[in-house]
C-alpha cells in the first residue's frame, strides 16, 4: 500500500509542504510515478518505529546517572 504526500501529511499531522520538502531532501523515501510521489506505508511505519526506539534509547542514556568515581573517597 502506498501513501501520497497528502495522506502522509495527515498521518503525521504535518503540513503538506513540509512532507514534500522531506521527500525532496531524501529524508522520506518515496517513488515518483511521473505524476506524484508515493511512499511505501509499511516501510515508512517501520522507519518511524525505529526512530522512536532510538529516541527512547537516547532518553534512557541521558537519564542514566553517572556512577560515583571509586577513587574519590581514597584522597588522603
Amino acid at each position: 500500500m502506498y501513501l501520497t504526500i497528502e495522506e502522509t501529511a495527515v498521518y503525521l499531522s504535518m503540513p503538506e509542504h513540509q512532507v514534500r520538502n522531506y521527500v525532496l531532501e531524501g529524508r522520506i523515501k518515496a517513488v515518483h510515478d511521473g505524476d506524484q510521489f508515493l511512499i511505501n506505508q509499511s516501510q515508512f511505519e517501520r522507519h518511524l518505529e525505529q526512530v522512536e526506539d532510538v529516541k527512547r534509547q537516547i532518553d534512557e542514556w541521558r537519564n542514566t546517572p553517572i556512577p560515583e568515581d571509586i577513587d574519590v573517597k581514597d584522597e588522603d
